[in-house]
């Protein structure tokens, strides 16, 4: 019963509504025309049911409220693989966004198992941008973080730093991040001249 309070409470209330003309049965159309405008209506509908369970879920992130994300995280997942393909770039996103979630969660395993989806549908695209190469490496940072691999994260942060610095500029709010991650850990081993000098950067 918790489970379907969490998943009300994270994404159900607010996409209800949007989920009958979805997922009812579709109208029959006569002409071409009218399937075609019928096609177009429902991925309009779909898109617009991705990008609410997206930010909702990304919206319980930011609020630190990890396992209510889960819910409308999987649920962007769902509708992005069906719009899209299960192979997509647009469901790296969301294998992130599930990943940090599951980090947040404790559910290291899961949170593993959605970043090497993420990463497999990276490897398949040769035209990846760096802003989500990015991502991905401070996902996989994060992650080892919570699994306590400490120099691995800052393997992947240092990526991060460096593929945002390339999509964004060095002194942009994306690359900001992965400097912030970094510092952070060099707090932890307490190397405190390499934190405050990364914290400058901030």
């Amino acid at each position: 019963v918790s489970h379907q309070r969490t998943d009300w409470i994270s994404i159900h209330g607010h996409i209800c509504q949007l989920l009958l003309p979805v997922l009812g049965p579709q109208p029959c159309f006569h002409s071409e025309k009218d399937r075609k405008l019928g096609k177009e209506q429902l991925l309009r509908r779909q898109e617009s049911l991705i990008a609410v369970a997206l930010s909702t879920a990304q919206g319980f992130l930011w609020a630190r409220k990890p396992l209510e994300a889960i819910p409308a995280a999987l649920q962007a997942l769902r509708f992005s693989s069906r719009v899209f393909g299960s192979g997509s770039m647009q469901l790296v996103p969301i294998y992130l966004l599930l990943a940090e979630a599951s980090t947040g969660t404790g559910r290291l395993r899961q949170a593993a198992k959605y970043l090497s989806q993420a990463r497999w549908i990276i490897l398949q695209t040769p035209d990846c941008s760096a802003a989500l190469q990015s991502k991905l490496h401070r996902g996989l940072g994060l992650f080892s973080v919570a699994e306590g691999n400490l120099d691995q994260a800052l393997y992947h942060l240092a990526n991060d730093v460096y593929l945002a610095t390339a999509e964004f500029g060095l002194n942009s709010v994306e690359v900001s991040g992965g400097y912030f991650h970094m510092a952070n850990i060099f707090f932890r081993q307490n190397k405190m001249d390499a934190a405050n000098s990364l914290y400058t950067e901030v």
